[in-house]
């Protein structure tokens, strides 16, 4: 088992990121690969999961030791492989997931991709209560205001992406844009604004 890879940022693809070790590269799933974009040639650290199965074996990089973690928690629930925990990481912060499940707040689950009602339930049994070790590293998970707003810029720029999504844009061209947007607190027409702007430089 890999715990990281320490390496030049190679390149960057719609679903990966290919990091040099020693002259050897490394192709890494990753949940949002345009992260690292601006990473490109310089060295940077990737926490890793190897996962096996008959057909594959793939390597999974993720830029901080808490996706990883909760990568491999959402593993464990029925209904959620590897790509439906990617997208889940893709669209939320981890302290995002982990409070949602704590707090059983089955509407913000389903608003990830590929998750539905039950698939949300399902995550909430098997999960509650066995998150609270990733949480101590995320300080601001249980500051009440600053979760409410954070939470409240969260449903705007799901509300800006699906507008994108209704405007004929693919996801590949969402999820290259949404890293590059602010974290505070905007509306869903500034969101839809800005991304827009990134779209076209």
């Amino acid at each position: 088992m890999y715990e990281y890879i320490k390496g030049i940022i190679d390149s960057v693809s719609p679903d990966y990121v290919v990091v040099d070790n020693g002259g050897i590269g490394y192709q890494l799933i990753t949940p949002n690969p345009y992260i690292f974009s601006k990473s490109i040639g310089e060295e940077r650290k990737i926490y890793t999961y190897q996962h096996v199965r008959e057909d594959m074996i793939a390597l999974y990089g993720f830029e901080a030791a808490e996706e990883r973690e909760l990568f491999k928690k959402l593993l464990n629930v029925s209904g959620i492989g590897p790509k439906g925990a990617l997208a889940i990481l893709a669209y939320g912060q981890p302290s995002q997931v982990v409070e949602a499940i704590e707090n059983e707040n089955e509407s913000f689950l389903v608003k990830f991709p590929g998750v539905g009602k039950k698939t949300a339930r399902q995550m909430i049994l098997d999960l509650k209560g066995k998150l609270l070790d990733i949480a101590p590293d995320m300080p601001n998970l249980f500051n009440q205001e600053k979760t409410i707003q954070k939470s409240a810029a969260s449903r705007n720029l799901e509300e800006a992406v699906l507008a994108l999504q209704a405007l004929g844009y693919s996801e590949k061209e969402i999820h290259k844009v949404v890293p590059q947007l602010p974290e505070e607190d905007l509306s869903t027409d500034e969101y839809i604004k800005l991304a827009l702007k990134a779209m076209v430089k």
